[in-house]
């Protein structure tokens, strides 16, 4: 089954609404924003990435999520698998550590279980918020938004890229790939405005046509306002094909945001440095998303980015991003 279908199924269980009609990246019970995400060997790290940057990135995609729903972290809990490599365990859990420590997050209990021999590493996370006087949804977009990226896109799958070519790659987009950073206080100062909100990372293509999905609304994205650094650009061009790429790659953990269009984010007391580009925009219209490059119509990709399946474990090319949908 893929992802889409699973999660369809869940839809038939998952009926309190705290659950959000799993339509979200969170559930909302009383005043707490609650997510979990798992990371596996392959999928999202690769067997050779060091292991406190394994544990970082565990914690990380996590506030990734309470960031998109402006929440203050208020806890967590850790799986953690045992391979029974006692020096690969206790480095992941010094990037566990240092993550916890950099953004007030405290781990307050988890479970732990030994895994067979040989088999890949699959850690798990649930992470818990005090939600802001606001969580903004996927789904409360509404036509004439215009929608914004807080955030750069492609440095995670370029990184990744980078070190599927070269194992001992170095750089800044390595860094961003096995460190992503969660715009938590962006999300805080943004979420009170947001119609809908949630993070990039599946590829913003995906998540856009996800955002569509639930808020009922067409988007139009423009592809030459994509926020791109200047490492990728440097590696990659500035062309259709690389933006293509930044925008179906996945591992970006930038926020996606629908404001109202009369909203100015200049107006707001964001974090010195962040970077907030707006790419398009909501319409009328079916939930279907259309791309521009320079004002002219472009093409959907065939793969819009990363969605889970079983068939990716059975030898099919789907490639090794992802975070949960």
């Amino acid at each position: 089954m893929r992802e889409a279908e699973v999660i369809a199924r869940l839809r038939r269980i998952a009926t309190d609404p705290a659950a959000r009609s799993l339509l979200d990246d969170v559930a909302v019970l009383d005043n707490l924003v609650i997510t979990h995400d798992s990371i596996a060997q392959g999928a999202h790290f690769l067997p050779f990435d060091p292991p406190a940057s394994v544990g970082w990135k565990l914690v990380t995609v996590n506030l990734s999520d309470l960031a998109a729903k402006g929440a203050t972290p208020a806890g967590a809990l850790l799986s953690l698998t045992l391979a029974g490599d006692s020096e690969w365990e206790d480095e992941f859990l010094g990037g566990v550590e240092a993550a916890c420590e950099s953004y007030g997050l405290p781990l307050i209990g988890g479970d732990t279980i030994a895994l067979p021999a040989g088999a890949p590493r699959v850690l798990g996370l649930t992470a818990i918020g005090r939600a802001g006087p606001k969580v903004p949804g996927r789904d409360g977009g509404r036509p004439g938004d215009s929608l914004w990226v807080v955030g750069i896109l492609g440095d995670g799958a370029a990184g990744l890229e980078q070190l599927l070519a070269d194992p001992a790659a170095q750089g800044p987009m390595v860094d961003v790939y096995r460190r992503p950073i969660p715009q938590l206080e962006a999300g805080r100062t943004i979420a009170p405005h947001a119609n809908a909100m949630m993070d990039v990372s599946d590829g913003l293509l995906l998540d856009s046509a996800r955002m569509a999905g639930a808020s009922g609304c067409a988007i139009e994205l423009e592809l030459d306002r994509l926020p791109l650094s200047m490492a990728f650009v440097a590696e990659r061009g500035d062309t259709l094909d690389s933006r293509l790429f930044a925008a179906t790659g996945g591992d970006d953990y930038a926020l996606l945001a629908a404001l109202p269009a009369r909203l100015d984010p200049a107006t707001l007391s964001l974090p010195q440095g962040t970077r907030m580009e707006r790419i398009g925009s909501l319409a009328k219209g079916e939930p279907l998303l259309s791309l521009s490059w320079r004002g002219e119509p472009v093409q959907l990709p065939e793969k819009l980015g990363f969605e889970h399946s079983g068939d990716q474990y059975r030898g099919l090319p789907d490639p090794p991003v992802a975070d949960r949908s």
